[in-house]
């Protein structure tokens, strides 16, 4: 049984009761958004970040979806990857080319990875003028408030210290008004060495979801979703507002324990 939830802010909460329902349902919203940025468009550029999710996107590679879903029109990015080589234990690339991208018709040249053989400053560069030429061949959007790219999904995830893509608690990233894509070399967790989309390219997304799983999970959920007034903490995670798109929140019963000011319906 999957439980719907709506918070007072109106972002959407899809609490699940089991994982592979939350899977379910997470691919019927990528294909859904797909088939609309498609029609619309012509494509659809998706934002993947690593963790779990690919995972859990997995049924995408099964029927129907593998057969439905316009995979020639797909334009993978990564919100965020570690500056380690494509066949790295640790690449994100590597956990979506193994768990996703190999058993699935997409064209290998609308798959957009980072240069693994430079420095993470020099990596973060590359990838934003890589997004400002793709920009300008509309195969990703322009937001209309800023000049950021706008892309139809960005897909994150959410660490038990509420961090999303590679944007850390008190870090100076979080800051970063002016550059699409930046790096870190002091992860708190490592690899050290790190590339991510900016706040403001994330804040600029058409569609925006952050996937959670796990009772590990619970109480930065809580922070985020739940927790107010002045003593809140600053958490990456309670900064993703899209500016105009729209937020979805995918979780488990585990990550969703600890929220008080949900109301549900089955």
């Amino acid at each position: 049984m999957a439980l719907a939830g709506v918070h007072k802010d109106r972002r959407e909460l899809r609490i699940h009761e089991s994982l592979d329902e939350l899977s379910t349902d997470l691919a019927d919203y990528i294909a859904e958004l797909s088939e609309a940025s498609v029609k619309e468009r012509g494509v659809f550029a998706i934002a993947l970040s690593g963790g779990s999710i690919i995972g859990l996107m997995g049924k995408l590679c099964e029927a129907p979806y593998n057969k439905t879903v316009d995979w020639a029109k797909w334009y993978i990015f990564w919100a965020d990857e570690r500056v380690v080589a494509k066949n790295h234990v640790e690449s994100n690339y590597k956990l979506a080319k193994d768990g996703l991208l190999s058993k699935v018709p997409i064209v290998p040249s609308h798959v957009h990875s980072i240069n693994d053989s430079v420095s993470a400053e020099q990596a973060a560069d590359d990838y934003g003028f890589v997004l400002r030429q793709l920009v300008k061949m509309r195969v990703v959007s322009v937001s209309g408030i800023c000049d950021c790219p706008k892309f139809d999904l960005v897909l994150l995830g959410m660490g038990s210290d509420g961090h999303v893509a590679s944007l850390f608690p008190k870090h100076s990233l979080l800051d970063e008004k002016d550059d699409w894509v930046t790096f870190i070399t002091d992860s708190p967790k490592p690899p050290p060495e790190r590339i991510t989309f900016t706040l403001p390219v994330i804040n600029s997304a058409s569609n925006v979801a952050v996937v959670v799983t796990g009772e590990s999970k619970a109480e930065a959920v809580h922070l985020t979703i739940d927790h107010v007034g002045p003593d809140r903490p600053v958490l990456p995670s309670r900064m993703v507002q899209p500016t105009e798109g729209k937020l979805v929140w995918f979780l488990d019963k585990a990550a969703a324990s600890k929220l008080q000011s949900v109301q549900f319906c089955e």
